[in-house]
């Protein structure tokens, strides 16, 4: 058996600077699940294919599972924890609420990133360019009826309350 030895790395999660070490082979999700405890990141296929464990890194959307941890190094990182509080949903968090844009809510993280993504780079996104921007994370309980109305109902939210990446700025730094 081959031991690995260990690297670390420090990043800022949620507006939280963390640091731990890990192989050089640690995926980012595997990072914030197992080293940080942060669980809301679902791993689903280890394949890059269903988008579960999207993130923001640097404030895109990123496959966590795609990422080495190391490749990370002194990156901002948001995951779901960040977004909101639940006595001050992140408007996407809300929407989700409000819209039934959940089913059985493992790919819900994922979705929720990406959305936050898309808003940031979209404001006022059509159903179409919803649905595109949400086509890497794949949810297999709905018709995505349910998702695009809560990204929908976030868009008008972020309208009418400023702007999108202010939004995670502000909700994602102390969680």
């Amino acid at each position: 058996m081959v031991k690995h030895s260990k690297v670390t790395v420090t990043l800022t999660v949620n507006g939280v600077q963390r640091t731990a070490e890990v192989e050089p082979r640690t995926l980012l999700v595997h990072f914030l699940r197992d080293e940080l405890g942060l669980t809301g990141t679902h791993i689903g296929c280890d394949t890059s294919q269903c988008g579960a464990c999207t993130v923001l890194l640097n404030g895109d959307a990123v496959k966590s599972c795609t990422v080495l941890a190391v490749q990370a190094y002194g990156a901002e990182v948001t995951t779901v924890e960040g977004l909101g509080t639940l006595e001050a949903l992140h408007p996407v968090q809300a929407g989700f609420w409000e819209k039934h844009g959940l089913q059985c809510g493992f790919c819900t993280p994922g979705v929720m990133m990406a959305a936050v993504a898309l808003l940031k780079q979209n404001p006022n996104p059509t159903e179409e360019e919803i649905r595109e921007g949400l086509e890497g994370v794949l949810c297999r309980c709905t018709g995505y009826q349910n998702i695009v109305r809560a990204v929908q109902y976030a868009a008008q939210q972020l309208a009418s309350e400023g702007e999108p990446g202010e939004q995670v700025a502000a909700t994602g730094g102390g969680a």
